[in-house]
């Protein structure tokens, strides 16, 4: 068995003078389905932050590993982490050519493609990512053209150019519309039936697609129960996490949550 694509073990974090992790341990083995849920100040902006290197962990205090590396760069290993924000959205100019989007995934880069060579076999690669995404008849056209949906798509086709074992979607439904949404997760849902590892970081509920396995819940960085995903999404939890007391039922493998 391989090295757990995400091992933190009693790690420390300071944003400022604020203590937002205090002795967290958190543990994701390759090829999981988990899904990371809290309200805003939770500390999931945080986790991110430290998965992607831009903050770092009290220095001797505690452990952190992403596929067994101890300092790492998302660079480095971005043939094995795909990571999607929806701040990216925002770092391509509107007449880049769609399908240079994905390109740019080969090296890491943001931006224009002009004076960057690819490969036949790259643009192989990334024709293969943007079918995947679905979005492959819409390589042609200008990133401006596109909807947000669209962009959300082929964002997550840059992150498959290097067929990752983990994707990391932090927030990914933010500001979409309901197709945009429901088209950007479908494509989701069958990349984890095909055995792709997600870890999903959300304060909506709704975003917890039936292929969802376990579900950490958290609040001012702590976590407050991780397990599988119906033990965990009860009333109980959620109303503790939330602060309001909250009504649980489930539709077609979807949770849905509701004031009591």
């Amino acid at each position: 068995m391989g090295s757990p694509a995400l091992e933190l073990e009693d790690v420390t974090v300071w944003r400022g003078e604020q203590k937002v992790f205090d002795g967290l341990s958190l543990r994701v083995e390759s090829g999981e389905r988990v899904a990371i849920l809290g309200p805003n100040g939770a500390g999931k902006s945080t986790l991110l932050a430290l998965i992607s290197g831009d903050v770092h962990p009290v220095a001797d205090q505690g452990s952190s590993r992403l596929f067994g590396e101890e300092c790492w760069s998302l660079y480095d290993l971005r043939e094995r982490v795909g990571l999607i924000t929806p701040e990216q959205r925002g770092l391509f100019d509107d007449d880049e050519l769609a399908s240079d989007v994905v390109l740019t995934g080969l090296h890491g880069t943001y931006g224009i493609t002009r004076g960057q060579t690819f490969t036949g076999a790259e643009k192989r690669r990334a024709w293969k990512a943007m079918k995947a995404a679905g979005v492959h008849e819409l390589m042609w056209r200008d990133y401006g053209e596109l909807s947000s949906g669209e962009r959300c798509r082929f964002l997550l086709a840059r992150s498959l150019v290097h067929e990752p074992g983990m994707l990391i979607l932090d927030e990914p439904t933010t500001s979409l519309d309901p197709p945009g949404a429901w088209n950007f997760m479908g494509v989701v849902r069958s990349l984890m039936r095909q055995g792709t590892g997600v870890l999903l970081v959300t304060h909506d509920v709704r975003e917890i697609s039936p292929e969802i396995d376990r579900v950490v819940l958290m609040r001012k960085g702590r976590i407050l129960a991780d397990g599988k995903k119906r033990e965990v999404l009860r009333a109980e939890h959620l109303s503790a996490c939330y602060g309001v007391e909250t009504a649980v039922s489930w539709r077609d493998g979807f949770c849905e949550i509701r004031p009591a």
